[in-house]
């Protein structure tokens, strides 16, 4: 494999900075410099283009430019601010929403930097950085090896891991912030930067967990993890028995080692004729999990669960790319409103809010309401990482609700904050990838690393000419 050092920062062949009048003439210069496509307002494709994977986002941005190159996000940099515009990067955009109003920004669009080149002896992987983890997961799979992958194929790598990165891996092996050896970034100068622990190593810091408002992410070196044993599905119970079936899982999730990562949860189908009969139209309460041991072993650990008596049972050995459906997550976009907090500990009275909230007794809009169990490897300090070295809570709530017309987004929003009001006197602050509402940088980083952020943020980045969906402002002074 060719690691990020070996590989020379491209040529930066950036168009003159147009004067402020002159931005029909910066367009076109830009245009010509480009490997990629530049799509304005009046060009054909441009709804296509401006559109975010959560359809409930109606992106209009200044302009779209699709990047082919690290030189072409650096003619682009270079472009915008000679335009007095911004520039936000996005992959797929999932979580666009906080991002808000672009008219004075450009959507940087990096789904064509696709790459995976595995190294199956170093155990690494550089990923493009516009690659989603249904790119990556079958490659390393071949090699007997995992990423710390999303929860579903189509989610990119770079923002994912940009903020952090829960995988059903996580309790083992922790963020996937920090199995990250090095990145290539397009910083707001037009330079491309190989950053690692001994170049740029505030910068590397800053990437790990702060969001990508720090730069450009056009190549990510991770680390793999070799995955011999994995017993993986989910255990439905009806959703009327959803206190007792949560109050078990949070119970038993005290008894269980790092290698098992698992979800209770609560699910309302739609009533949809390409899902199985048996689950659509219906609700549910789950418990899916992850376990990274032998079949015996994980019968024996999933036993006090089963003899509750699951209506479905779907737990198996199954191969590290069967985790990509594990979550049941839609197989492409729709429009959704949704947010999370981070929650522990979780006493049996928080468990009765949260179903009193969005469980059987209430007609919620919600489409899911989960609560992930973090812990193992996600404690501070327990494994490597940047400025989210971990998560400290017990617990990371996420509600989700389908919006497919505008009179069903303020419902939505009502049941969602109905579910954090519900679980407010344990909430311990906000995940960055579950945080799909504005939220302040203390809440997402405590005001520690929120306050070393905005210092590498005017280190990199003075001008905040690159944006992101939670931003970071530039230190004063």
């Amino acid at each position: 494999m060719t690691d990020l050092a070996a590989r020379p920062p491209a040529p930066t062949s950036a168009p003159p900075a147009p004067t402020p009048g002159g931005r029909t003439d910066g367009w076109a210069a830009l245009a010509a410099t480009l490997e990629g496509e530049l799509v304005r307002p009046a060009d054909p494709g441009w709804d296509d283009a401006r559109r975010a994977w959560n359809l409930s986002v109606d992106q209009h941005p200044a302009a779209v430019v699709a990047v082919a190159s690290a030189a072409d996000v650096a003619a682009t940099l270079t472009t915008a601010r000679g335009l007095g515009l911004r520039v936000a990067p996005q992959s797929t955009g999932h979580n666009a929403g906080p991002l808000g109003d672009l008219h004075d920004t450009v959507l940087l669009r990096t789904h064509r930097l696709r790459d995976v080149d595995v190294d199956p002896v170093a155990r690494t992987v550089r990923v493009g950085g516009g690659a989603m983890w249904g790119d990556v997961t079958p490659v390393a799979a071949a090699h007997g090896l995992a990423a710390l992958a999303g929860s579903a194929a189509d989610v990119g790598v770079a923002g994912y891991t940009l903020g952090g990165g829960l995988s059903w891996l996580a309790r083992s092996h922790g963020l996937a912030s920090g199995s990250v050896l090095a990145l290539e970034v397009v910083t707001a100068d037009g330079r491309v930067r190989r950053v690692d622990a001994d170049h740029d190593a505030d910068l590397f810091w800053a990437l790990r967990g702060g969001g990508g408002g720090f730069g450009v992410v056009t190549a990510l070196e991770l680390r793999l993890y070799p995955v011999t044993d994995l017993v993986a599905g989910a255990l439905f119970f009806p959703l009327e028995r959803a206190e007792e079936v949560l109050q078990a899982w949070r119970a038993w999730v005290a008894t269980v080692p790092d290698t098992v990562t698992s979800v209770g949860r609560m699910l309302r189908f739609p009533p949809l004729p390409e899902l199985p009969p048996a689950l659509a139209g219906r609700g549910w309460v789950l418990v899916e999990a992850a376990c990274q041991l032998p079949l015996a072993a994980a019968a024996d650990l999933l036993a006090p669960l089963r003899d509750l008596g699951p209506e479905l049972d779907t737990v198996a050995e199954v191969p590290v790319t069967a985790l990509a459906d594990l979550h049941m997550d839609p197989p492409g976009p729709v429009p959704g409103r949704g947010d999370g907090a981070l929650v522990g500990p979780l006493p049996p009275e928080a468990v009765t809010a949260l179903v009193r909230a969005a469980g059987p007794g209430v007609d919620s809009p919600l489409l899911s309401v989960e609560l992930r169990h973090l812990g193992g490897a996600l404690t501070p300090g327990r494994t490597p990482g940047g400025a989210l070295a971990g998560l400290d809570a017990e617990f990371a709530l996420f509600a989700v609700g389908v919006t497919p017309t505008p009179e069903s987004v303020a419902a939505v929003d009502r049941a969602v904050r109905a579910c954090r009001y519900a679980l407010a006197p344990w909430t311990r602050g906000c995940y960055l990838n579950f945080a799909e509402m504005a939220t302040a940088g203390d809440a997402l980083w405590g005001p520690e690393v929120h306050a070393q952020l905005r210092r590498v943020k005017a280190r990199y980045d003075g001008g905040d000419l690159v944006r992101a969906n939670h931003p970071v402002r530039p230190a004063a002074g």
